[in-house]
């Protein structure tokens, strides 16, 4: 049956809807184009001019045996027949829409996004399963990772740096589901003042913080905006210095002319080849960097990670996931416990004491913005809870029915210590946090309990025995 005679039986007797008939005439065309095209020459070409050959084809098909269709719904068409073939399929579109944030596919036939902090479904949808788990192939396969039965989770990136995390059956009650994280143009500190993620006085401090080599935790939730802060900081950085990041998988896009990125490997299919973070924080103390910078300490290289920072590496910048600054701290000291060394949760605290100078806490209101809603100073004694003193918050009006977040931001004098490191290393303190220290809030953040010496002792003792068995 020729093509016409296939889409118009597709169309049915009535005014088929424009999206039917993409869809029925794609897959058509699809079938057609793979008999027609030559891959040996096709491969010869560069991605460009790969793209413009096959849509010559396929308008050359439509001209010759085609349907009549209007100009607009052939460009549609054309355009999803060449991304099935080269790209992401439905996806490509979503991913050219610079306002998308975030892509979420739940099975075939629903696929949301978000937009400005809000989420929305979309028309667009595959043609089924099969072609759902060749867009989950052509995605993973491109870093060199896998995703099947025996592996169903993956975390994976596209050549555009967006962020990608596919989950399937049978750990995915609803079928392959892929969740794609964009990631916009790298962001300036100048970019977030005009956006209200912070104020310029903070941002003077941020940047006497970053060049003084102190040691920051940008810490937040779930799509707070931590990576884009990350990035926008790590601009301050001298373009002298030698910079390492370490990333489960690569996100930052640094600026400096002198930086290393190193990026985790999971297992093979066999099992081996391994390559954790912790790994790659322990390489890159040989690689002589000035600057450390942990896209995400989520296990046991927290630990390394801390005794980096206490071993010459100032000026470190690391995230964690935590929903206030007392959990940020909280949480780096049960992360670094979940270190195969068996180190009292004292000795861990004094590791936090001596790497952290400040803590920058995120939130994604309930407006869709990201911004920081705390500044706050590690200033510890040498024993004792963590005590933490408020630099900069952002004092939050009450929320009216539009749910639009407003407010403005506060400004404390800096503790001694900071102020004296920022002083030696020659940086200008801001006026607005100038002043009497006993005028800010300050206030302890409680931590784990150290452990009874009967207990850390048994641990001990079942880690060497199970050692042994496994020996």
């Amino acid at each position: 049956m020729a093509l016409r005679d296939r889409i118009e039986r597709a169309r049915g007797s009535g005014v088929a809807k424009p999206e039917v008939v993409e869809r029925d005439g794609a897959g058509m065309l699809r079938s057609r184009l793979v008999e027609e095209v030559d891959l040996a020459e096709l491969l010869q070409l560069n991605p460009t001019q790969r793209r413009a050959r096959l849509e010559r084809i396929v308008h050359r098909m439509l001209r010759e045996d085609g349907p009549v269709l209007g100009d607009e719904q052939r460009r549609a068409l054309v355009r999803r027949v060449v991304d099935e073939a080269l790209g992401l399929g439905v996806l490509e579109p979503l991913l050219g829409d610079e306002s998308v944030t975030e892509i979420m596919v739940n099975g075939p036939d629903d696929v949301w996004i978000e937009r400005a902090g809000r989420l929305e479904r979309v028309d667009s949808a595959f043609a089924g399963e099969e072609q759902l788990y060749q867009t989950i192939d052509r995605i993973v396969s491109t870093v060199n990772r896998r995703v099947d039965e025996s592996s169903p989770m993956v975390d994976a990136r596209l050549p555009g740096g967006e962020r990608v995390n596919v989950i399937i059956p049978p750990l995915s009650l609803k079928g392959p589901i892929i969740t794609i994280r964009r990631f916009p143009k790298p962001y300036t500190i100048d970019q977030l003042t005009e956006v209200g993620t912070l104020d310029r006085d903070l941002a003077a401090l941020l940047e006497a913080c970053v060049r003084g080599r102190l040691s920051m935790v940008i810490s937040g939730g779930t799509g707070a905006g931590k990576t884009t802060l990350l990035n926008a900081l790590s601009g301050f950085i001298p373009g002298r210095e030698r910079i390492i990041t370490v990333e489960d998988s690569a996100e930052l896009q640094l600026q400096q002319p002198h930086v290393i990125s190193l990026e985790a490997r999971p297992a093979n299919v066999e099992g081996r080849g391994e390559v954790r973070i912790r790994d790659l924080v322990r390489n890159s103390l040989r690689m002589r960097p000035d600057r450390i910078i942990v896209g995400e300490v989520r296990g046991p290289e927290t630990l390394d990670m801390l005794q980096a920072m206490n071993t010459g590496h100032d000026g470190s910048l690391v995230t964690v996931h935590a929903n206030s600054a007392e959990d940020a701290v909280v949480r780096l000291e049960t992360l670094a416990s979940m270190s195969d060394v068996m180190i009292p949760f004292e000795a861990v605290r004094q590791q936090i004491r001596g790497a952290v100078h400040v803590i920058v806490q995120l939130e994604r209101g309930p407006d869709g913005r990201r911004r920081i809603v705390e500044v706050a100073g590690l200033a510890s004694p040498r024993r004792g809870a963590f005590k933490l003193q408020t630099i900069a918050r952002f004092q939050s009006e009450p929320i009216g029915p539009e749910r639009e977040v407003s407010g403005r931001f506060e400004h404390y004098p800096l503790p001694d210590a900071l102020r004296r490191a920022l002083m030696f290393a020659g940086e200008h303190l801001p006026a607005a946090f100038e002043g009497k220290r006993e005028d800010a809030p300050e206030r302890e953040a409680e931590g784990q309990e150290t452990l009874p010496a009967a207990a850390v002792a048994a641990a001990t003792r079942s880690r060497a025995e199970r050692d042994s068995e496994g020996s």
